[in-house]
């Protein structure tokens, strides 16, 4: 366990396994290897930092690109650069109700009293020159008469009929928003991987774009395995049934902007059923996603089926907890994600997995989510060997400014209610077996749309 100093107190935290490092995107130009830990070796699993980087080798962004207003864009990822079309702002213009002049008027001794002569709004042309030792009504976004330096507010003059009383003098430049401040023609406003936000759609608007360059929707399969499961809301279970989790919480997980959901279908514990299916999949997605089916039992078929189609693997298995038997690799030119059956390993991996492999394919080139150091509010002891993903809630900031996080004791994967009452996974390190109270460990906040 290593210590670090935090907070204005400058005490030593222990801080969980050091730099964990293991949910950040790689770089292209990290190592693809092995990547398998030592304590792992014998079970054949890499970890989850060699599985990220073989995703981020192998995936690429979609090629095909299309154009759409902006107000269909959001949450969409730009194709390529945008670039200003004119300057921002247009030209000289107050940036509040006031009163236009000269600051060089001001001579000697205040007050002045100085007579309004015109008066301006926002959407009128620029009007005549000032005149000299007069002043302007003027409006939030009207045009900075010619002869004017600075805008007094309002609120800091009185108004004696025709003419205005300032006691104190302004500044040149005082309230005025120059023409081009903001950027220039050609400029770049977004660059090209950009994530749409609304915030990136005002930026677009305020360029003068109308319509964005966007890359096209992934197409995602959802094939859900298992013959235990019958559909909520119908129907309860009987004998060995379960209701079925996956479906629901893998269509809502996929129903957003960048993704068309070509299909979602159940498919039978069966190897050929899974053969042509997996086959069928491959001939119109970019990423097919499975739930179930990826261990080592024998109703487990997905890898069987893999290898009888022409299927790539490219991991089976991540030291990681839970979702240790996630799978992936390539049909043709469709992706694979394989994610176990157990609801909340399902959800973690695609977390970990299914965002990275979304990000490349998107062409995403914004920082990915953003992780962060909290303090456990209790001792945890677990088993070390895997990294483990631990639902967690946030509490209360403590008076050093650290937040606090409160983990469940043990992981049961097939448990989901946990994950509802949290706000991001606490990542555990491999090696680390306990952790008392005080321990810094890394948060991955979750980021739901």
């Amino acid at each position: 366990m290593n210590t670090a100093t935090t907070g204005s107190t400058g005490m030593n935290v222990p801080v969980a396994g050091g730099t964990a490092g293991a949910v950040s995107y790689l770089p292209k130009s990290a190592p693809v290897g092995c990547g398998c830990d030592d304590v792992n070796n014998r079970h054949r699993l890499i970890s989850v930092v060699a599985a990220l980087s073989r995703i981020a080798h192998l995936v690429p962004p979609v090629t095909d690109h299309e154009r759409l207003p902006l107000w269909q864009a959001t949450g969409r990822t730009l194709a390529t650069a945008l670039r200003a079309q004119d300057r921002m702002p247009r030209f000289d213009h107050s940036a509040m109700d006031g009163y236009a002049l000269n600051a060089a008027d001001l001579a000697g001794q205040g007050p002045w009293l100085l007579p309004v002569r015109a008066r301006h709004a926002a959407g009128e042309m620029r009007a005549k020159p000032l005149d000299q030792g007069t002043a302007a009504r003027i409006f939030t976004g009207a045009p900075l008469p010619d002869g004017a330096d600075c805008v007094v507010m309002q609120e800091k003059v009185a108004r004696k009929g025709d003419c205005i009383l300032l006691k104190v003098p302004p500044a040149t430049g005082d309230n005025i928003r120059k023409a081009g401040e903001e950027h220039e023609p050609g400029d770049e406003i977004l660059p090209g991987g950009s994530l749409l936000t609304p915030r990136a759609i005002a930026a677009a608007a305020a360029a003068g774009a109308g319509e964005l360059e966007v890359r096209r929707k992934v197409r995602v399969v959802l094939l859900i395995s298992g013959a235990e499961i019958v559909a909520t809301g119908g129907h309860a279970p009987t004998g060995g049934q379960i209701w079925d989790v996956n479906t629901p919480m893998m269509r809502s997980v996929l129903d957003r902007p960048d993704i068309e959901l070509v299909r979602s279908d159940a498919i039978p514990d069966d190897l050929a059923a899974t053969s042509r299916a997996l086959a069928q999949a491959a001939e119109t997605a970019d990423l097919i996603v499975t739930t179930g089916g990826v261990s080592v039992g024998e109703e487990d078929h997905l890898p069987a089926a893999m290898g009888r189609i022409g299927g790539k693997t490219h991991f089976s298995g991540v030291a990681i907890k839970p979702g240790k038997p996630v799978s992936f690799g390539t049909i043709g030119n469709a992706f694979w994600l394989g994610l176990p059956g157990n609801p909340q390993s399902a959800f973690v991996t695609w977390m970990l997995f299914g965002e990275a492999i979304l990000r490349q394919l998107c062409g995403r080139a914004d920082a990915p989510p953003d992780r962060r150091f909290a303090a456990l509010d209790r001792d945890l002891v677990r088993k070390p060997g895997r990294r483990e993903y631990r639902p967690a809630a946030l509490m209360a900031t403590g008076p050093t400014g650290r937040a606090t996080i409160t983990c469940c004791q043990r992981i049961n994967s097939g448990q989901v209610s946990g994950l509802a009452r949290a706000d991001g996974l606490a990542i555990l390190p491999e090696r680390s077996a306990f952790f008392p109270k005080g321990t810094l460990v890394e948060f991955l906040p979750f980021h739901e749309r």
